[in-house]
């Protein structure tokens, strides 16, 4: 009898593990998913109005944003490396 009883009570635990464990409920991680990646996106926004402002943007003019843009882009060419030397000291006799 004593047997029956801890079969039972281990075969209800047992599906009591199983229908727990195949709940839909979202977990705290699931839920909260990408929160802070868009807290820091909105952070990081300076004036969230200035695509309403048609106005031209005044600063450099053409011909400077142009040798800006040259010289940005000659920076990612390959530069040649100066040459090195390398000098050995003889510390022994002959």
């Amino acid at each position: 009898m004593k047997n029956r009883h801890f079969i039972y009570g281990g075969l209800a635990i047992a599906i009591l593990f199983f229908v727990v464990g195949c709940s839909t409920q979202q977990s705290r991680v699931e839920r909260d998913y990408g929160t802070s990646y868009n807290l820091q996106k909105f952070g990081q926004t300076l004036n969230p109005q200035a695509e309403k402002n048609l106005e031209p943007v005044y600063g450099l003019d053409g011909q400077a944003a142009d040798k800006n843009v040259v010289k940005y882009e000659k920076s990612f060419e390959e530069k040649v490396a100066a040459p090195s030397y390398t000098f050995g000291i003889n510390a022994g006799g002959n």
